[in-house]
């Protein structure tokens, strides 16, 4: 079961399926940052390549998060 903590606009994780999926949440992003960053030419370019990744993963957290505070 995933609970979280509603800190203003962001959820912070109090369980251990939460921190869990906080952390793949994470690692993902870092490893398409490292993904597109060897690609790009310019911080433009990064900032190009990361947007849809990390604009739906931060959505999906979002999401999980409003959720799971109302359970």
């Amino acid at each position: 079961m995933i609970k979280v903590r509603e800190f203003g606009w962001l959820y912070l994780p109090r369980s251990i399926g939460a921190w869990l999926l906080a952390m793949l949440m994470a690692a993902f992003c870092v490893h398409i940052f490292l993904a597109v960053d060897a690609r790009s030419h310019s911080v433009s370019d990064t900032l190009y390549g990361l947007f849809p990744f990390w604009s739906v993963t931060f959505l999906l957290w979002n999401w999980v998060g409003s959720r799971a505070t109302k359970s």
